[in-house]
């Protein structure tokens, strides 16, 4: 009797967990960030539920809809405030559309203006970003915010966790935020040392509410700094002692920051203001008065995320490459690009543009170290160029588009950064920056060698298995 009882159980779980695999998938094909993606994920868990169900509840999610509800709230309270910000921005501030017609698209993806009146300034590498950030704290008056995907408890993380606490007990207001899966290893008593001293230290958990539970494919991967409302800064630098070249693995770590100050800053401030709210339901009270530069830098900044109406970095991305004349080189650590950006690369090289991508020669990713030889073997053909950096471990995140275009931000060149995370991009439009970007880059270039087709078609034929099962997981990586 028991074992007919138990065998009765068995056959009810495995039924409903068929019926549930072709539900999901059902909703694959009807929520499915692409075509490629929707199919895979339908046809794994009709085939086999038992194992694609559980990575469909984690992996399968293509819009954050708590945080969309949660976007609707702050955009109805703040939305007054945006249109008097808007208003009160100078006129000579602004930015005619005739001036960028080729990033008109920028303007309603951010929903923020292009602005003039900025300055920005190139930070290579962990030593400068943070010695200028740390400088920039020690000089704040009112309040600093701070955030990034990766915080870790190391020497790095205490300088910053000591000058914030000093910064808290000369009376300022200090907002932390970190990432609940970038930064799972930081320790409670760091969290703990931060709001003892008086600092809002709030953790970003994309699994709140129990609706969520399995919400772990989505990451907040900004990192953001901003000063009085004054400075702010974006780039690709975590908190963690390997960004300042203490790595046993990987030694130097190459990547890239920027400085802004304008009216550029208030658009950074706003993105974090959005997820501050979402994770408090307070609306943070903050200086939004213009401060002018005397440069006069043409920059917008672009947040982008799950939560959006549109693939916001995506299409960014996407029309950054349609409107290259000349030239665009992407530094990406992690490049997997869908089907839609690889022909707008394969059509900019064959107008005759400059195409060079920069990958690293060591990953921290297999898979997507793996999926990257797929591309190359792909795009070579078409006349664009890659390159692998020899020395040391290749995170920064930035393009150089024709003679004046800069872009530096957190979004890398895959799928990841394009739907599924919250990334934050700053756009420079300055020639004399520009010639900066291209002087890094360069130096950069003469520190890698270049990969051609050849070099994938040399390898045995287990690695090339390997590198297209490796692609097969382009959608989820």
């Amino acid at each position: 009797m028991l074992a007919s009882h138990t065998g009765f159980l068995t056959s009810f779980i495995l039924i409903a967990i068929e019926i549930l695999g072709i539900l999901a998938a059902i909703n694959a094909i009807m929520q499915g960030r692409t075509p490629q993606g929707a199919i895979a994920w339908a046809i794994s868990l009709i085939i086999f539920p038992y194992i694609s169900l559980p990575l469909y509840l984690v992996f399968g999610s293509r819009k954050f809809t708590s945080y969309i509800r949660t976007k609707k709230i702050v955009d109805r309270k703040i939305k007054l405030l945006l249109s008097e910000l808007f208003e009160e921005i100078p006129y000579e501030c602004i930015l005619d559309e005739s001036e960028y017609k080729q990033y008109k698209a920028i303007k309603h993806l951010a929903k923020v203006p292009f602005t003039k009146c900025n300055d920005a300034e190139l930070l290579i590498d962990g030593i400068n970003t943070f010695n200028e950030i740390f400088r920039a704290i020690d000089s704040a008056n009112n309040y600093i915010l701070v955030q990034f995907y990766i915080v870790k408890d190391d020497d790095l993380g205490n300088e910053l966790k000591k000058r914030l606490i000093k910064k808290a007990k000369e009376g300022l207001d200090v907002y932390f935020i970190y990432d609940e899966i970038g930064s799972y290893k930081l320790s409670e008593s760091y969290i703990d040392d931060l709001e003892n001293s008086g600092i809002q230290a709030k953790c970003f958990k994309t699994t709140m509410g129990w609706k969520n539970r399995f919400r772990l494919n989505f990451r907040n991967h900004r990192k953001i700094v901003v000063i009085d409302g004054k400075i702010a800064f974006i780039g690709g630098h975590n908190v963690g002692d390997e960004y300042v070249g203490k790595s046993k693995r990987f030694k130097h770590w190459r990547d890239t920051h920027v400085k802004i100050e304008g009216p550029a800053v208030r658009a950074a401030q706003l993105s974090f203001v959005e997820d501050w709210y979402w994770i408090t339901h307070d609306l943070l009270k903050l200086n939004w008065n213009i401060h002018k530069s005397d440069k006069n830098k043409r920059i917008a900044i672009l947040p982008s995320g799950p939560s959006d109406k549109y693939e916001t970095c995506g299409l960014f991305f996407m029309n950054t490459i349609f409107s290259a004349k000349k030239r665009i080189w992407i530094v990406s650590p992690y490049f997997v690009p869908d089907s839609a950006i690889v022909s707008a690369l394969q059509l900019a090289a064959l107008r005759g543009v400059d195409v060079r991508i920069m990958l690293p020669e060591k990953s921290d990713y297999i898979l997507i170290h793996l999926s990257s030889y797929s591309y190359v073997n792909e795009l070579s053909q078409s006349n664009i160029h890659f390159f692998r950096y020899k020395e040391g471990f290749l995170h920064q995140k930035v393009l150089l588009v024709d003679d004046e275009t800069s872009i530096i931000g957190t979004a890398n060149f895959d799928n990841r950064s394009f739907r599924i995370n919250f990334e934050i991009t700053a756009i420079i439009i300055d020639k004399n920056f520009a010639q900066k970007t291209e002087n890094m880059l360069t130096n950069d270039f003469s520190k890698c060698g270049q990969i051609v087709a050849q070099d994938y078609y040399n390898r045995p034929l287990w690695f090339k298995i390997a590198v297209n099962i490796a692609r097969l997981f382009s959608p989820i990586e």
